[in-house]
């Protein structure tokens, strides 16, 4: 089977940066599976504008951009897709923690609603900044200001850190 040069060059690419971009497909989802469901998504995409992208080095940012979009479109979906019932579902036990901080920290990060752990992962993960968050996720600069304050609240009170007191 013949390939041609910037099949090879996709190939090379996904290879190199797969591993990176599944770690922040796991953090936007939450899930592993839906990670890489997610990954397959925007990769897919970027195979289909692989010859339109000039920039190679802005894959990263493509492919990030595209995961995030897919993600997006997935929660409304999927807010589209629940209805109320009378029944309650089965309640899953919960994990037990292991005392590493970081598996506490990915357990408090999973409880998210979808915003917030987009936005945390955006931020500390990708360290992106408020302005380019707000860009990304499509709504405003307080939006994202509030939505950061209330996560942090959320991931504190889950880990059991005492609330930040404002400076005297």
């Amino acid at each position: 089977m013949q390939t041609f040069r910037w099949e090879e060059e996709f190939r090379e690419y996904v290879v190199a940066r797969g591993p990176a971009l599944l770690r922040t497909a796991h953090q936007l989802t939450g899930h592993p599976l839906d990670a890489e469901d997610l990954l397959q998504n925007a990769l897919t995409k970027t195979y289909l504008a692989w010859d339109r992208i000039q920039d190679r080095a802005a894959l990263d940012g493509y492919v990030r951009r595209a995961m995030i979009n897919i993600n997006i479109s997935q929660w409304r979906r999927r807010r589209l897709e629940e209805y109320p019932s009378e029944d309650l579902p089965e309640i899953a036990p919960e994990p037990e923690a292991s005392g590493d901080l970081h598996d506490l920290l990915e357990l408090a990060l999973r409880r998210l609603p979808d915003r917030m752990r987009a936005a945390i992962v955006l931020r500390f993960y990708e360290d992106m900044t408020e302005p380019e968050i707000a860009r990304t996720l499509g709504i405003t600069l307080g939006t994202v200001k509030s939505t950061m304050s209330r996560a942090m609240a959320k991931l504190r009170a889950e880990l059991g850190i005492p609330p930040q007191q404002p400076p005297p």
